[in-house]
């Protein structure tokens, strides 16, 4: 929860910055009131810890890592199929068949449990709106279709092959764009954490999610609603506050692309967009994650620290970074930070292919942690 001192601070600034740009103190406690207040009233409390820690560190009582697997592991298999939910479970069998030639039979059963524990899916919908997984607006990527999603329909969609541009489409060849109940009841035949990522259309996403809490009550432990739009993850807790939430957060989205970047060519576009990007960090740290009683806060890899962790675990609430993939990042992950994260690959590195060194650091992580 946010700590009395640093709602002292934050209120007080408010206060001050307020006071300074009215030159009216009245004014400026009026305001400072008025937002307490609002805190007060509209936020939502977090679930328990216990059930959060259940969705966020399964199957970890030792001190283990969760290993989430993007799209349900994109570089093993066609992403946000059910094809790529088997192979994260079929995945953390073959790394246990691996280490046997170093561990003890006991050891082994120990590493698949320390494996992969959950996967990350895309919500999306079609022109008929059935949920369905997809992380693009347009299905041209991954499948031998084109055109938007919002606008070819369930039956259009099951005629496409979603393994068509992938590295593996001989394997999976023929594979094909799940339904949200489809990807859900394999994730809950093979025991899997679910991360659902919404994009937009928040009314929808969470009336969907509702009713499929609701026919899958075991998901109320297996699975977490994530979003980069606070709006969804509030109305989420708005529709059913039993639900586990998180916020996802990449500092300067607003105005630079994933690759550095700037999104606007213009130097005017570029500092306004950079103003709204420190706004929208410090409401993400500061007001945000309050207000929707997030459990989790998803963080772009390269901005997380020990000290980073620290902040957050003072306030309840779990980082997960995204996306790691080369082993060296799952080593600081698994060792220094100890925290989970978000992966294209189980048994390979993502980067640059080094089944080997994972297999290792898998290793190393059963003798360290088990």
């Amino acid at each position: 929860m946010l700590q009395v001192g640093d709602e002292v601070v934050y209120f007080s600034a408010v206060f001050v910055l307020v006071a300074l740009g009215t030159r009216s103190a009245a004014g400026a406690s009026l305001l400072t009131a008025c937002l307490y207040v609002f805190m007060g009233t509209f936020r939502f409390p977090p679930v328990p810890a216990d059930q959060a820690g259940r969705v966020l560190r399964p199957g970890a009582p030792s001190g283990g890592v969760p290993l989430v697997a993007l799209r349900g592991g994109s570089y093993d298999a066609p992403e946000n199929t059910v094809a790529a939910i088997r192979e994260v479970h079929a995945g953390i069998i073959h790394l246990a068949v691996y280490l046997d030639l170093l561990l003890s039979p006991c050891d082994v059963l120990k590493a698949s449990r320390n494996g992969a524990t959950g996967v990350e899916l895309d919500l999306s919908f079609t022109a008929d709106g059935v949920p369905i997984l997809m992380h693009d607006e347009t299905v041209d990527r991954t499948t031998n279709g084109s055109g938007p999603v919002s606008n070819l329909q369930l039956v259009q969609l099951k005629k496409l092959d979603a393994a068509a541009h992938h590295r593996l489409k001989d394997k999976f060849r023929g594979e094909k764009v799940p339904t949200l109940q489809e990807a859900v009841e394999e994730c809950i035949r093979h025991q899997l954490t679910i991360f659902f990522d919404v994009k937009g259309q928040a009314d929808k996403a969470t009336s969907v999610l509702h009713e499929m809490y609701k026919k899958f009550p075991v998901l109320y432990n297996s699975s977490i609603v994530s979003s980069f739009e606070p709006k969804v993850i509030y109305k989420m807790r708005q529709t059913d506050p039993r639900v586990v939430t998180a916020l996802i957060h990449r500092p300067w989205r607003l105005s630079r692309f994933a690759d550095g970047t700037p999104r606007s060519r213009s130097t005017s576009g570029q500092l306004w967009t950079g103003f709204l990007d420190l706004l929208l960090d410090w409401a993400h740290h500061h007001i945000l994650w309050k207000l929707c009683g997030v459990s989790a806060i998803l963080v772009q890899k390269d901005f997380i620290s020990l000290d980073y962790v620290q902040y957050w675990a003072e306030r309840g609430v779990e980082v997960v970074g995204w996306i790691v993939n080369t082993a060296v990042e799952k080593d600081y992950y698994q060792h220094l930070l100890k925290i989970g994260y978000i992966t294209d690959s189980l048994l390979e590195d993502g980067a640059e292919g080094a089944c080997l060194d994972v297999a290792k650091w898998c290793a190393s992580t059963v003798c360290v942690h088990l």
